[in-house]
């Protein structure tokens, strides 16, 4: 053979080993760029699994707030500790392990069918729950009702009361007071006076309870001192020194009332005023004035 056509032979077995080598290298990218697409597909595929599986564990932390029923939050207690178990498992799983993959896949599957009757229950929960609120709030309306009716009669039984009270209050009318000397005189100066005479007329009242009633008598000199031995009574919540005390049968009738105090310390010239007491109620007040 020529070396002619040994140069050819040559030039053809080398352009075709050339096509041949670019065939195996264009199959190879082409392959390589089939498996890159591939594994992207899986691994959009797993992040939208993730996405799921958090979503779902997401929805039922969502769904404990919407319920009061301790036995159904511990249900979904679970299912959300199963989901956010399987999320874990995924995470760690490569797109390319198939197997795991699917198995997987299948396992979201179930969950979400297992979402949705929880779902489902949870609405029709809701719906009762609604219906109940509903009437709970007609109830409350009727009570509410009924208590300010209730309300109205208690004011009105108080008001009643209270009118009763006070037109039932003794009332002490026509007070005087007088400054006897030793002699037993109407004193004409202040100095002389050795002992006070109080006179009032418990007024008639019809209203007012019948029996016994202590009368109480201040007598406060100028300098706003009362005229006391020390006794007390209650007036206001508080202790309130007195003159003297006269216990009386009181009928309804008019009924007179005298009392007496006699005094052993100087007195000064000026305003002296006189309260009587009855019942825990001021029921009467008078100023006698000595300029003398």
């Amino acid at each position: 053979m020529d070396k002619k056509k040994i140069i050819i032979i040559a030039s053809v077995v080398v352009l075709l080993l050339c096509a041949g080598l670019g065939y195996m290298v264009y199959s190879y990218m082409q392959e390589s760029a089939e498996k890159e697409e591939m594994l992207k597909l899986a691994e959009m595929d797993k992040r939208e699994m993730e996405n799921e599986y958090a979503r779902f564990a997401q929805q039922y932390s969502e769904m404990k707030t919407q319920i009061n029923n301790d036995s159904l939050i511990a249900q979904l207690d679970k299912e959300q500790q199963r989901t956010e178990e399987l999320l874990a498992e995924l995470k760690k799983v490569k797109a390319t392990d198939a197997a795991e993959i699917m198995r997987l896949k299948k396992e979201l599957a179930t969950l979400r069918n297992i979402l949705k009757s929880y779902v489902h229950e949870i609405d029709s929960l809701n719906r009762v729950n609604e219906q109940l609120r509903s009437e709970n709030q007609q109830v409350k309306a009727q009570y509410t009702q009924a208590t300010q009716t209730i309300t109205n009669l208690s004011t009105e039984k108080e008001t009643l009361s209270e009118k009763v009270a006070i037109a039932s209050q003794l009332d002490a009318t026509g007070i005087s007071m007088v400054g006897q000397n030793k002699r037993g005189k109407k004193a004409r100066k202040v100095k002389d006076v050795k002992k006070f005479v109080v006179s009032f007329v418990i007024a008639r009242n019809i209203t007012a309870q019948a029996g016994n009633r202590s009368i109480y008598v201040r007598i406060t000199k100028p300098n706003n001192e009362v005229l006391t031995n020390g006794g007390t009574f209650v007036y206001e919540n508080r202790n309130l020194e007195y003159s003297a005390k006269k216990d009386i049968e009181y009928n309804g009738e008019a009924t007179s009332v005298t009392v007496y105090w006699d005094v052993n310390e100087f007195l000064s010239k000026g305003t002296y005023r006189v309260s009587v007491f009855a019942d825990g109620h001021n029921i009467g007040n008078a100023s006698f004035n000595y300029e003398k």
